[in-house]
């Protein structure tokens, strides 16, 4: 999983890229970003992407952004990549006077704040900033740190502003290149002579990296990410083989290299907390593989953080398929980390979707490696994240009582299941973004909302929105669906986005939906509700959605209901609606 050079990806930036997916970028840099627009264009194609890009000039910020007329308006660009690189803005400290330099960062802060907010007000993109690479002039010394009117010292501050400043600003993501260079060095990241002669702060060597990072926070945005880590177990989260060492003898905690497999744990149950899927995928008997998570005190990872565990003598690619299958996620969703090169090679061979990152041999390495590939980058984070695994661990319960019933409308009615709908609410914000970000399979329209977008349609009188959430016996499925419907006329009204957790496909959901779709039309005085499916690569599990639910079918992709006498689908979820 090395990223490819430089040179490598000048030759992917001039291939025929007509049949993948477009999108617009537009760079705007206080110094030269040629080199980087042509790295992005060629990480892009290996990523799939066909990186539509308008590199302004040289320097050319301000006249871009305050010009209404400018090129960065006529491109429309999904995104906008802002680029003020630490030289010049150590040029304008040099140029600032010595009494005003303590107030340095929150000028530049005022004026990053003005780029965002005239540039939100003008069109409708994504933001996304370079933070500012550190160097320290040396002035002070050590001293820099306690005085600040020095330059590192307004640097780390305006460094801490821009996180404040993007963790309020709903469309906005950092990209990080001060960690870059922290991991990389200063000597790989930046090239004195090409700055002088070109000025250009990167180096061509630490292009792959920045290009990388940048293509991880768009693909965030566009719903490609990892939601599910599936682990081994012997030499993988623990050193040796529990079946043949025993409990006492395999290594985990404090000493010696127990230790690594320790702090990869933590990393793991913090991946956890934040909402990443971890589930167990072990060649042995499943009561040995579980005695360390239940008896050994220095395991970090729990049997209550696992959603899966699958512990048998099966080959792993049949088990990981079955896992899949249980969770229902994209395979392509998924990373497996097994210390086993065989096994490695086995399910990349069988599953290509699969991400299988290569471990290195020594234990002791696992966890920088893994860390530097950036496997689960994201666009989005909710307070339901959390509970996650609890959701998974439910739904493994359910699969589990269904084998118990012969006739699966029986097995429905079992579950006691209770739905809510409701206008989207404030709190529900960030979940609602985040869910049209991750859908991919059941999204007849596959439209993706920043927080901000979800705000603004929510307080528009020109729509009218609902969040369903489903409740049965086993838990709480939480936030798994949302419908935005836009008004077209006085009595039709346009399906705009319709899209649900395929964790609750086929249990009555989608008609339940659907009818409490045609109820809010009713009660808005709407005659007609029409709508559109839009195929995606993923998305073709609801080509006949519509159809199958009582909308009729006018082709091309265009379906339409009647309010008056629509035929309600039958359901076995049982109906609890809140009003706003």
């Amino acid at each position: 999983m090395q990223n490819p050079t430089f040179i490598t990806l000048k030759k992917n930036a001039k291939q025929d890229m007509t049949a993948l997916k477009e999108y617009k970028l537009t760079i705007l840099g206080d110094c030269s970003t040629q080199h980087l627009a042509t790295a992005l264009k060629g990480y892009g194609y290996q990523e799939g992407y066909n990186l539509n890009l308008f590199d302004s000039d040289y320097n050319q910020i301000d006249a871009q952004i305050m010009d209404d007329t400018s090129e960065l308006y006529k491109h429309q660009p999904e995104a906008v990549l802002l680029y003020m690189s630490t030289e010049k803005l150590y040029e304008n400290f040099c140029e600032t006077a010595p009494e005003q330099r303590e107030n340095f960062a929150d000028l530049t802060m005022q004026k990053i704040n003005n780029y965002w907010q005239t540039l939100n007000s003008k069109i409708k993109t994504n933001l996304l900033q370079f933070n500012f690479i550190e160097i320290d002039d040396r002035t002070f010394g050590n001293y820099a740190n306690k005085t600040p009117s020095s330059f590192i010292y307004q640097l780390r501050k305006l460094n801490f502003a821009l996180m404040e400043l993007v963790s309020q600003t709903k469309n906005a993501f950092l990209i990080d290149l001060s960690t870059i260079q922290n991991t990389y060095g200063r000597q790989v990241v930046h090239d004195d002579k090409l700055y002088y002669i070109a000025k250009m702060p990167l180096s061509t060597n630490i292009l792959p990296e920045v290009s990388k990072q940048v293509l991880d926070v768009i693909k965030a945005l566009n719903g490609k990410f990892k939601k599910c880590a599936i682990l081994d177990l012997d030499n993988t989260l623990w050193g040796g083989v529990i079946g043949d060492d025993g409990l006492k003898s395999i290594q985990i905690g404090e000493l010696g290299l127990g230790h690594a497999f320790s702090e990869f744990q933590m990393w793991l149950k913090d991946l956890k907390n934040r909402g990443i899927i971890l589930a167990v995928c072990s060649k042995n008997n499943e009561n040995i593989a579980k005695e360390p998570f239940e008896k050994h005190p220095d395991m970090i990872l729990k049997l209550d953080d696992i959603s899966m565990f699958v512990a048998n003598w099966e080959d792993k690619a049949t088990n990981i398929k079955y896992i899949q299958e249980t969770i229902n996620i994209g395979m392509d969703s998924i990373v497996f980390i097994d210390d086993n090169p065989f096994e490695r090679n086995l399910v990349k061979g069988m599953i290509p979707d699969i991400t299988v990152p290569e471990l290195p041999e020594d234990p002791a390495l696992y966890l920088s490696y893994l860390k530097s590939l950036n496997l689960f980058e994201t666009a989005s984070y909710s307070e339901n994240d959390k509970d996650r695994t609890k959701q998974y661990q439910a739904e493994v319960g359910r699969s589990t009582m269904q084998s118990n019933f012969e006739n699966f409308d029986d097995y429905l009615k079992s579950l006691e299941m209770v739905a809510t709908a409701h206008p989207f609410e404030e709190f529900e914000f960030p979940r609602i973004s985040q869910l049209t970000q991750r859908s991919n399979q059941f999204n007849l329209r596959t439209i993706r909302y920043t927080e901000a977008e979800i705000e603004q349609i929510a307080n528009n009188d020109q729509y009218l929105t609902l969040s369903f959430s489903l409740k049965d016996k086993f838990g709480d499925y939480g936030l798994i669906s949302v419908v935005i419907m836009e008004k077209q006329d006085e009595k039709t009204i346009f399906l705009n986005t319709w899209l649900m957790s395929c964790r609750v496909l086929k249990r009555g959901m989608e008609e339940f939906i659907i009818n409490q779709v045609i109820e809010t039309a009713k009660e808005n005085g709407f005659s007609k509700v029409t709508s559109e499916y839009i195929p995606t690569p993923k998305n073709a599990m609801v080509e006949k959605m519509y159809a199958k639910l009582g909308f009729a079918d006018l082709g091309n992709g265009k379906f339409e209901a009647n309010v008056d006498d629509f035929e309600f689908n039958k359901t076995n979820i049982k109906q609890k609606r809140e009003q706003k």
